[in-house]
């Protein structure tokens, strides 16, 4: 199966989506994940959470969606507001062009589900950015698993890592 792949992949261009058996999956998927925050103290607000992930030129699909997972904290009742979701190309602080995104988000299993109306094309870095209304307020180390779904029919999701969200106790001098 795996020479099969190599093989289609090599004939595939880019822009064209890998199928196999009728299921959609990259060739190179994203193998890394960055997660930036610039407010890390318990509580604090307003906080935002960028996920960053860049496709290979040689993806084999354009990103259909992600799923961000918390999977790891103290806290698992902070609230987001999903509505505030948004996504662009490039990253934090230097912002490219708005991608539409649409996210859900199930309180229960602290998941995240994101799709990309307009896929996300080979050879791009795109950010998500997740707000919550404010900090966890317990300081701990917060994990984030992120899987990067392909467009196309029957996507096979592909783990991309986990992104590290540090919060701290701020000291009270």
């Amino acid at each position: 199966m795996a020479a099969l792949t190599l093989m289609l992949a090599a004939a595939l261009p880019a822009a064209h989506a890998l199928e196999v058996g009728g299921r959609t999956q990259f060739v190179r998927a994203p193998w890394k994940v960055a997660l930036t925050s610039y407010t890390t103290n318990a509580g604090q607000s307003p906080a935002e959470y960028f996920f960053t992930l860049s496709l290979d030129d040689q993806a084999g699909a354009s990103l259909g969606g992600m799923t961000i997972q918390q999977v790891r904290g103290a806290d698992w009742q902070f609230p987001f507001a999903v509505e505030r979701t948004r996504a662009f190309l490039g990253v934090p602080r230097r912002e490219g062009r708005r991608v539409p995104v649409q996210a859900s988000f199930e309180p229960g299993a602290r998941r995240f589900n994101l799709s990309f109306p307009e896929p996300i094309p080979p050879g791009t870095t795109v950010t998500v950015s997740l707000r919550p209304w404010f900090n966890p307020i317990q300081a701990d180390t917060y994990l984030f698993q992120v899987s990067a779904i392909p467009a196309g029919p029957d996507p096979v999701p592909s783990p991309v890592g986990v992104g590290t969200l540090r919060i701290y106790q701020p000291n009270d001098w």
